[in-house]
């Protein structure tokens, strides 16, 4: 569980000296909430552990930590909305705390560049995204775990319409030319990804 002291530092990092309470705890109490099986609280440790030895990368690495903190605040597989929804609760957050106003609105715009519909614009986007799709280039049976969550997450989903849908989704990742954007990602993780994702467009 990402810890209070990384919440703190975060903040600092934005110019804030005493981070808001209570959005910690409602984050967390988000990334608990029972219906989730992968986007919880172990998903947000294991994105920080990515960004640590990255954050020289993102231009704004502050910004970065506090999108990765909303990303997935909000998360209803039934619902299109959720990072739209995470993205302005991470905005109004970051306002009322203090934080400046175009600081708060690239924030918001990370977040939204996690919905993965676009090749992400940009260092700290690029950063982000990465993060995030880390998970694609995991250890085989780490992975396999993950695809096993996603599929806990959507079990309300009739298993022919999941099957379609979640292939056509890993297809669409395999086609990019390439599915990180950073060098520090593709080269440590894009040959496993597209093991990865082989592998399980083949089980489907």
């Amino acid at each position: 569980m990402p810890s209070r002291e990384r919440w703190d530092a975060t903040w600092r990092e934005l110019g804030v000296p005493i981070a808001p309470t209570t959005p910690y705890d409602e984050i967390l109490a988000r990334y608990s909430e029972p219906h989730r099986r992968y986007h919880t609280t172990r998903h947000l440790d294991e994105c920080f552990a990515q960004l640590d030895p990255a954050r020289r990368l993102a231009e704004r690495p502050a910004e970065v930590a506090l999108a990765l903190w909303f990303h997935d605040a909000i998360y209803d597989p039934r619902r299109q909305d959720n990072e739209a929804k995470s993205a302005d609760w991470a905005r109004e957050s970051a306002l009322a705390a203090g934080v400046p106003t175009d600081a708060a609105q690239r924030v918001h715009t990370l977040i939204l560049a996690t919905r993965h519909a676009a090749v992400p614009q940009g260092r700290d986007e690029q950063v982000l995204v990465d993060v995030d799709l880390a998970i694609l280039g995991a250890a085989t049976e780490r992975f396999d775990e993950y695809e096993r969550q996603v599929g806990d997450e959507y079990a309300w989903v009739p298993g022919f319409v999941f099957r379609s849908k979640r292939k056509a989704i890993l297809q669409e990742f395999l086609a990019r030319p390439a599915l990180y954007s950073t060098p520090h990602f593709r080269d440590r993780l894009e040959a496993q990804a597209r093991a990865n994702l082989t592998r399980s467009i083949a089980r489907l």
